[in-house]
C-alpha cells in the first residue's frame, strides 16, 4: 500500500488535509468520510485492503485531524463538508467516486446524491439513515465537545472506553490503545488532546433541525448501488428505520453487524464482505 498525504484549499480559504492510497490503481476511486468527531485515521485498515485494487481517498473534515479549524462553528454542517469533498475531487480531477461514509459521512453521501448524483457510483452507509433515533442524538449531544481534559494516554484510553465501550464490546486493550491514537494527538507538552474542534459540539447542539426532508435526500440514492451497515446494538440506526429505508428503496442492501452499536469499525468480516461485494458491482 502506498500512502501519500497532502493539503488542499477549501472555497473559503481553509487548509484541509487528506490521505491518498493506491493512486496508481484503476477503477472508480473510493472516498471514505468519517463520523462526527472522527478523522481519516479511522480508515487506515480499510484503505490498506481496498487500495490493493482501488484508489482510496480519506479526507479530514474541517475542524478535525490535520485540517484547519473553522472560526465560524456554523460552518460545521453537512452542506459545507460536501462542498469541501467536491473541491477535493475537482482538484484531483476525479469525476465519480464510491463513498464509504460512517454516520455523518453517510449523511454527506445523501447530500451529494441530491446535489450531484452524477458524481456517485455507489455508497456504503455505515450505521446511519435519513432518520436518527432521538436517544442516539441525545447521547451524542451530551458528550461532543464536552469531554474533560485528560493528562496522559491511560486517561485517554479510559475516556474512549467510557464513550464508546458500550457500543464496541469485547475488544482488547491493544485495540483501545490503537483506537485512541486515531482520535487523540499530543500537544506540545506531550499531553493527548482530542483531535477535533470542541466547537463541533456547539454546532451539534445549536444549529437546530435540518432544513428540508432528509427522506428526500435519501430518495436521491435511487439508481445508485447502496449498502447500509447496521450495528445491531445501535441507538442511532434502529431496525424500524432500516425497514422504512428498504420500503423506500427496495434495491437497498442492509447488512446486520453483530455485537456492534454505533458505529461498526469496518474491520468486521460482515463489513469487509459487504464493501467488497459493492465494489465488485462498480467498475
Amino acid at each position: 500500500m502506498t500512502e501519500q498525504t497532502d493539503y488542499y484549499e477549501s472555497t473559503d480559504g481553509l487548509k484541509l488535509f487528506y490521505r491518498d492510497y493506491g493512486s496508481q490503481q484503476d477503477g472508480t476511486p473510493v472516498i471514505c468520510l468519517p463520523g462526527l468527531t472522527r478523522n481519516s485515521r479511522d480508515f487506515e485498515d480499510l484503505a490498506a485492503h481496498v487500495s490493493r485494487s482501488r484508489r482510496v481517498l480519506c479526507p479530514d473534515y474541517r475542524g478535525r485531524g490535520f485540517s484547519d479549524h473553522d472560526q465560524n462553528w456554523r460552518n460545521y454542517h453537512p452542506l459545507t463538508y460536501v462542498d469541501d469533498v467536491l473541491t477535493l475531487l475537482d482538484k484531483l480531477e476525479i469525476d465519480r467516486v464510491i463513498v464509504v461514509g460512517t454516520s455523518l459521512g453517510g449523511l454527506c453521501a445523501m447530500v451529494m446524491a441530491a446535489k450531484h448524483p452524477e458524481r456517485l457510483a455507489g455508497v456504503v452507509m455505515n450505521d446511519i439513515g435519513p432518520e436518527i433515533n432521538p436517544a442516539g442524538v441525545e447521547r451524542v449531544q451530551s458528550y461532543t465537545g464536552k469531554q474533560p481534559v485528560v493528562r496522559n494516554w491511560d486517561e485517554a484510553i479510559d475516556q474512549a472506553r467510557q464513550t464508546y465501550g458500550e457500543w464496541l464490546p469485547g475488544l482488547s486493550d491493544d485495540f483501545w490503545a490503537r483506537f485512541v491514537r486515531r482520535s487523540y494527538r499530543e500537544d506540545k507538552d506531550g499531553v493527548p488532546q482530542l483531535d477535533m474542534d470542541v466547537n463541533i459540539g456547539t454546532a451539534v447542539r445549536e444549529v437546530g433541525p435540518q432544513k428540508g426532508d432528509p427522506w428526500q435526500l435519501f430518495d436521491a440514492l435511487a439508481g445508485i448501488p447502496v449498502t447500509v451497515l447496521h450495528g445491531v446494538m445501535s441507538d442511532i440506526l434502529t431496525s424500524d428505520i432500516t425497514d422504512k429505508m428498504r420500503a423506500r428503496l427496495p434495491r437497498l442492501k442492509v447488512v446486520q453487524v453483530p455485537n456492534r452499536g454505533h458505529a461498526p469499525l469496518l474491520d468486521e468480516p460482515e463489513c469487509v464482505a459487504a464493501i467488497d461485494d459493492l465494489l465488485e458491482k462498480v467498475a
